[in-house]
C-alpha cells in the first residue's frame, strides 16, 4: 500500500514566512549616530513591554551620563562615558534610558540597541524626572 503525502506550497510558504518573522523579531536592532545638544537629555524607551540593551561608544569630546528611569518612577545613575569609552547597559521592561549631556558642547554617541526596539525617543531638558 502506498502512502501519498500531498505537498501544499501555500502551507510551506506561510510556515517559512512565520519562522523568518519570528527570527527577525528576536534579532531586531537599531543603530544610531546620536547627537545631544548642551544641557539636554535624550530619552530612549518607557512603557515598552520588553527589556532592551544599549551598546554605546562616546565618539564626542564631552562625557555623557547614562541613567535609568523605571516605570514606577525615580531615577538611577548607571554610568558616565568619557570621550572614547564604550559600555553595554541593560534596561528593564518599561524603563527609559536617559542620556544626559551636562556640558556646554554637543555630545556624540554611537548606539546599538537590541531587545525590545519598539521604543519611544525624544529630547528633554536635563534633570526632568
Amino acid at each position: 500500500m502506498r502512502t501519498v503525502i500531498s505537498f501544499r506550497p501555500q502551507f510551506f510558504l506561510l510556515t517559512l514566512l512565520t519562522l523568518c518573522t519570528a527570527v527577525s523579531v528576536c534579532w531586531a536592532s537599531l543603530n544610531s549616530n546620536l547627537f545631544i545638544e548642551p544641557g539636554k537629555q535624550f530619552v530612549l524607551g518607557g512603557s515598552q513591554p520588553g527589556a532592551f540593551k544599549v551598546v554605546a561608544k562616546n565618539v564626542g569630546k564631552v562625557p555623557v551620563e547614562f541613567k535609568e528611569r523605571p516605570r514606577g518612577g525615580g531615577i538611577f545613575g548607571r554610568s558616565t562615558l568619557a570621550p572614547g569609552q564604550s559600555a553595554t547597559l541593560r534596561y528593564m521592561a518599561g524603563s527609559s534610558a536617559l542620556l544626559l549631556n551636562p556640558s556646554n558642547q554637543k555630545a556624540n554617541l554611537l548606539l546599538r540597541v537590541t531587545g525590545d526596539t519598539n521604543l519611544s525617543m525624544g529630547y528633554e531638558p536635563n534633570g526632568k524626572l
